[in-house]
């Protein structure tokens, strides 16, 4: 038997442990892409088709941004620096640990300045995992927050990734110690660690043989790793990338998904796993349990049973459990809406979207939580209120149940009357919405809407009787598409985020070019600047505002809104969550028609309350119907009414004119 022998180029000796190891770490990566190909088969053959890889260049950019910059895990600064000192330090270990055993049996590459330089990038980064690694131990063990999972399981993974970067760490000190090379200071780390075992007197044998030991060891603990990583709670490291790059690249306009067809044109409602897409089973295997969609989740915190992170997990129990005996085509499926997933838990959600947008994976809860409740509402199986307001929406084209001819009383009082854009061209085809239309306590603001539209000298029209519902919590997008085909107009303007969202990203183009959709904050924001809307007077207001979860967190609608606040004059304090950060008033996902329930805090009171803590700041502007009723009785079941008003932006502008 020959003594030596070359292995892909890589000479070794049998007497060498090098062999066996790399042998072990081998058949270690073996294990890892067999477990991991066993893993991602079941989302492809469990999982509907879906589309998912088109325009590579922009998930390739995501990638870079969400998955290897992680901007999203810096959004919240502890958390951020940890997992930022864990991930990289992790990620540059192993790159750098790779970069070693080309160099030293493939490709000399690490000569001169670059070996300089590897050294002491690679000791920097297993000083910020160990950095990284002492906050985690903090706030898993002494913090302990609520949304965190506290399972062993994640101890474990910490330990043995602790260990194998301690390990080659040691390693690295121990050899230092010996050979004593002229650039050892271009290793801080090895070398403070390498001048301990100097003073300690030990020998240069036995220094190696501590060497020899801790690295055949450290190899193993990686070779461990790798073998279980796809079944331990490290697989986020392979499926959070893998999700950020199928996510979808359109989250910003807040589409759902149509209902989909079978190949017989029959509808399809997530009852089971094999209703939902490949991509949503990937999802709940992208989940890192971080907890952060809990925190922001409005239902969680009003003390609903709704966390965000359990229906991802459910998913991922459910396939776990019933996966491969899925992969029979012929085993029926069991049910995971109203079972492995309750219903409360599904009409909980307000469709709010903050889940969606804290989540460093881009994971989207919403889509599933709303394909299920589709199933569920195909079964009857909802609130009894919401269950009249979806016949009435069927019935009378609205959710109040009341006459079509009612829907434009509103405008009785208004001389001359505004156009009918069913019978005359117009610039502008305001689309005025259930809310505005049928509520008696939203008649004053509505109309104050149509007298600034006039002030502005703005040619609009209205749809009269002709419009119905939007169409955002049921479909009733054929009879306004109809009745939008038979006007001319340039824009639609609605002063309703949840309408403004459905019409500019659900509707069908009208026509052969698609006419903008324009929130009423985006026009007049559009007005004053072109210098067509002047104000008389400054209001001289300090006010905060809301940020509509369908206008901001959907659509990207933040500054406008603004921008026209301080043209009336008015001094702006924002709200501790704003922006992208906003916290939902709880009427979304069909919840306004719903009985709240036990609940410890509706979401529009804790909202009413931070806006109080603001101190002197005594109105509370919003840009959407629904937020003032919701927001105007929060100020009262709250006690606050002497101390903050609730107003529609249109009511400032109407006020400056």
């Amino acid at each position: 038997m020959p003594e030596r022998i070359d292995f892909w180029g890589i000479p070794f000796t049998w007497g060498s442990p090098a062999i066996y190891v790399y042998f072990l770490m081998a058949l270690g990566s073996i294990i890892l892409l067999v477990r991991f190909f066993q893993r991602a088969r079941l989302w492809w053959r469990v999982g509907r088709p879906e589309v998912r890889w088109d325009r590579i260049h922009i998930r390739l950019w995501r990638l870079i941004k969400y998955a290897i910059v992680q901007v999203k895990v810096l959004r919240q600064k502890y958390p951020g620096i940890m997992h930022i000192g864990l991930a990289w330090g992790f990620f540059t270990f192993f790159l750098g640990t790779a970069l070693a055993t080309i160099d030293s049996h493939f490709l000399k590459i690490l000569q001169g300045n670059a070996y300089l330089v590897y050294k002491f990038v690679l000791d920097t980064f297993t000083l910020l995992f160990l950095i990284g690694a002492g906050m985690a131990a903090y706030r898993r063990f002494i913090q302990r927050p609520r949304r965190l999972t506290l399972e062993p399981g994640f101890t474990w993974s910490l330990a043995l990734a602790t260990l194998i970067v301690l390990g080659g760490w040691f390693t690295e000190s121990l050899r230092l110690a010996v050979e004593k090379p002229a650039w050892e200071l271009w290793s801080p780390l090895g070398w403070l660690l390498a001048q301990a075992w100097i003073a300690a007197g030990a020998s240069a044998a036995a220094l190696m043989n501590w060497h020899l030991g801790i690295w055949i060891f450290h190899l193993l603990l990686v070779t461990l790793t790798l073998a279980t990583l796809p079944v331990g709670t490290l697989l986020h490291i392979l499926t959070g990338p893998l999700n950020v790059f199928f996510s979808k690249l359109d989250r910003s306009t807040g589409q759902l998904a149509p209902i989909p067809q079978t190949a017989k044109g029959e509808p399809i409602y997530a009852s089971t796993l094999r209703d939902l897409t490949w991509k949503q089973l990937l999802d709940c295997d992208a989940c890192t349990e971080c907890g952060r969609c809990q925190d922001a989740c409005p239902a969680f915190a009003a003390g609903k049973l709704l966390s965000p992170k359990e229906v991802i997990l459910g998913v991922r129990a459910a396939l776990r459990q019933d996966g491969r005996v899925l992969l029979n085509k012929d085993t029926k499926a069991p049910f995971l809406a109203g079972e492995k997933i309750s219903d409360d838990v599904l009409w909980s959600c307000t469709t709010c979207g903050a889940c969606v947008c804290e989540c460093p994976v881009l994971i989207e809860h919403v889509d599933a939580i709303v394909d299920m409740r589709r199933y569920l509402v195909i079964e009857g199986r909802m609130d009894t209120e919401l269950q009249g307001a979806l016949e009435n929406l069927g019935r009378y084209g609205n959710s109040f149940g009341q006459s079509e001819r009612m829907r434009a009383r509103w405008t009785q009082p208004i001389q001359p009357p505004i156009k009918d854009a069913r019978r005359e061209p117009v610039e502008y085809l305001w689309f005025v919405g259930d809310y505005a239309s049928y509520s008696p306590t939203l008649t004053e603001v509505t109309v104050k809407t149509a007298e600034v539209f006039r002030k502005a000298g703005l040619d609009f029209g209205i749809l009269y009787d002709a419009e119905r519902n939007a169409g955002n919590d049921v479909r009733l997008v054929e009879k306004n598409s109809m009745a939008l085909s038979k006007c001319t107009y340039r824009a639609i303007v609605t002063t309703d985020p949840h309408t403004y969202n459905t019409l500019k990203n659900e509707y069908p183009a009208n026509g052969d070019e698609r006419r903008p959709v324009l929130h009423y904050a985006e026009l007049l924001d559009q007005l004053i600047t072109a210098g067509k809307l002047k104000f008389s007077k400054k209001l001289g207001y300090k006010v905060t505002y809301h940020d509509p979860c369908y206008l901001g967190r959907y659509n990207g609608v933040y500054d406008a809104p603004r921008r026209v606040i301080e043209a009336t004059g008015c001094e702006l304090v924002e709200m501790p969550r704003h922006n992208d950060g906003s916290f939902c008033c709880g009427a979304g996902g069909g919840r306004i028609w719903m009985a709240q329930g036990e609940i410890q805090e509706r979401p529009s009171e804790s909202r009413i309350r931070e806006a109080v803590k603001l101190g002197k700041v005594p109105i509370f502007v919003v840009a959407c119907p629904k937020d003032v009723t919701m927001f105007r009785d929060a100020v009262k079941t709250t006690g606050n009414e002497s101390r903050l008003e609730v107003k529609d932006l249109i009511e400032l502008v109407h006020a400056a004119l």
